[in-house]
């Protein structure tokens, strides 16, 4: 027996007749990612395993793709690239990887290799001894090789030393780009995870460990390379963060443990995809490619446009029906859609956002349960937004302004089942709908409340939010527009706070009313004497504009600036509206056409392309 045989005697063993599915993320790796992708496949030829590598691009900037597509050319039945539109971050990037492997034992492995490949068989001999369903790579092993800079060794001494304090997880590192898993173990965690990026190994491990993995460590030789990200202050902020978000969810919230984890579908339905617009536009061109990159196909899109449009130099891969309606309210386009949907399931996205690649796929796991009518996610604010209407969806994301409702705009909040939830982003039974009649056509907007009204106290049905379910939606700008759409929902619920309370009659939809009565009573103090109120007066509108300082801050000083004012504003209008919605006798629900009129004035050069 040759010494690379005895080598990879446990390897081979653990294997037997199954495959090693080899992840690899990448982030602007294209100087070294075909040469390290067909390196990785020379040591695995010559071990004699059998493998697949599937190499995920997040979003490169540079010629990452292309290279990776040369080298999957050149090798077409062992590398299996897969590309995201969005840099979302690691965790993400991993999370696809998994999803388009087929091997039993999945290896995550980072793509610039600065941990060197030979390191792989002792992961397997650690596997067989210890029983172990996970092996991690330790820098911290006795027999590892490690040449780390000062600053990344000291850096993740710390790191280490806060998340054993936090979670006591029996590990001497949890970060190090190599890590051997058992596929059910490895899907078991992910159907339970919420980190997209930087804290996701720390995660992963968390859960496992909880649900009873047996985890073992190995020696890794590691030469610094072009890390897949950076030790930026922004990156140790959100690592930060993300650990303390996980901290809570494993000891207070009990998340993990007791979150829904469906059952598998018994057949993979139809979803018929309904886009209500006013005309043709860049952004609507927008979803429509982010369409084409699911990795669900099994889908149909029906547009409706006031008129018709044409979809130029379009190769879409999915069937795509454009029916003109006329000017109508955008519910009663979408009651023509349910009506015109082959799919067993209707999922609705507004023509101004787009999909994640794997919007599809985590949402219709769900309609496994039967008691399940809806499902819904976070529309979150595309980096790419202008700077005035990424300030509108910080705005939003402002936990003084969504409150409880934050999990609509933000990302990484944890499963809940919801009784309210908007149409630009939702997915409901075909059957469903059309039992209920569709959206009612007397009212816009709140058309989606009501029907999510229907569907959970009518017809005793489930909404559930997962955050993984989601979209990219573009905001409104601060302030006029930002402010004429939130009117409009803030006169609605008013309305609805008498007329359909069921989910709408709700504490903190009254806060910003409280608020705008209390600055007009408080302004009554300066026609008293006592200085004393007129102190604490002016103390709480102080405290006021400091807490919304805290939670919106930035190092953008602009951006921080307008989202204060922006945050204010948003109260003193939505109170005021809510107010006029609660007093008023009848909705003026009139059409008023094309709700973002930026759609047909901005970006003319992306039409043109």
């Amino acid at each position: 027996m040759r010494k690379s045989d005895n080598k990879w005697k446990n390897a081979k063993e653990t294997l037997k007749t199954g495959l090693l599915s080899v992840v690899l993320p990448v982030y602007n790796l294209g100087n070294v990612i075909r040469e390290n992708l067909l390196f990785v496949a020379r040591e695995l030829d010559e071990a004699g395993i059998e493998y697949e590598l599937v190499c995920v691009d997040d979003g490169s900037s540079d010629n990452s793709a292309d290279e990776i597509r040369k080298a999957a050319k050149k090798m077409p039945n062992r590398i299996r690239p897969v590309f995201l539109k969005k840099n979302v971050g690691k965790g993400n990037a991993l999370r696809a990887g998994f999803s388009a492997t087929i091997g039993d034992y999945i290896l995550m492995l980072d793509g610039d290799l600065d941990i060197k490949l030979s390191s792989l068989s002792g992961f397997f001999d650690v596997m067989v001894e210890k029983k172990a369903d996970i092996v991690i790579g330790s820098k911290r092993h006795p027999k590892s090789e490690v040449q780390y800079p000062w600053h990344r060794r000291l850096a993740s001494k710390l790191y280490f030393s806060f998340v054993y304090l936090l979670t006591g997880l029996p590990l001497t590192d949890t970060q190090t780009g190599m890590k051997l898993f058992r596929r059910s173990v490895l899907k078991d965690a992910l159907d339970r995870m919420l980190v997209k990026a930087y804290a996701f190994d720390l995660e992963l491990l968390a859960i496992a460990f909880e649900r009873g993995a047996v985890i073992g460590e190995a020696p890794v030789k590691i030469e610094f390379g072009q890390k897949y990200g950076a030790l930026r202050p922004s990156v140790v902020r959100e690592m930060m963060h993300d650990t303390l978000a996980i901290f809570y969810r494993l000891r207070f919230l009990r998340y993990y443990a007791k979150v829904e984890v469906p059952p598998p579908m018994k057949k993979d339905p139809f979803v018929s995809i309904v886009i209500a617009c006013p005309a043709g536009s860049w952004m609507l061109t927008e979803c429509l490619d982010a369409l084409m990159n699911q990795t669900y196909k099994k889908f149909e899109v029906i547009i409706l446009p006031d008129n018709l449009i044409r979809l130029k130099n379009r190769n879409q891969s999915y069937p795509c029906v454009v029916i003109p309606t006329g000017k109508v309210r955008p519910a009663e386009k979408r009651n023509i859609g349910i009506y015109r949907a082959k799919g067993d399931i209707v999922a609705f996205i507004d023509d101004d956002a787009f999909p994640a690649p794997d919007w599809i796929e985590h949402a219709i796991k769900y309609f496994s349960n039967q008691e399940v009518g809806a499902v819904g996610g976070p529309g979150v604010t595309p980096l790419n937004d202008s700077f005035f209407a990424r300030a509108g969806g910080r705005v939003y994301e402002n936990i003084f302004v969504s409150g409880n409702y934050r999990y609509r705009y933000v990302d990484g909040k944890v499963k809940r089942d919801v009784d309210d939830y908007p149409s630009c982003n939702l997915f409901v039974r075909t059957s469903l709908l059309r039992k209920i009649g569709g959206f009612r056509l007397d009212f816009w907007p709140g058309e989606d409340t009501l029907l999510c009204d229907a569907i959970v106290f009518n017809e005793g049905r489930r909404i559930v939010y997962d955050p993984w379910v989601r979209v990219y939606h573009h905001r409104r700008k601060l302030f006029a527009p930002h402010l004429r759409q939130l009117g409009r929902y803030a006169f609605h619920r008013g309305y609805f706070v008498k007329r359909h309370p069921s989910n709408s009659c709700k504490l903190s939809y009254f806060i910003p009313s409280l608020f705008v009565l209390a600055l007009i009573l408080g302004l009554s103090v300066f026609a008293l004497p006592y200085a004393f109120a007129k102190i604490a007066y002016l103390c709480g509108i102080g405290i006021y504009f400091a807490l919304i300082a805290i939670s919106s801050f930035t190092v953008n000083l602009p951006m921080w600036v307008l989202t204060i004012f922006g945050v204010f504003a948003s109260h003193v209008w939505y109170g005021i509206q809510f107010i006029r919605g609660i007093t008023a006798k009848k909705a003026p629900c009139q059409y008023l056409g094309v709700d973002h009129p930026n759609a047909m004035k901005k970006k003319k050069n992306k039409e043109k392309k």
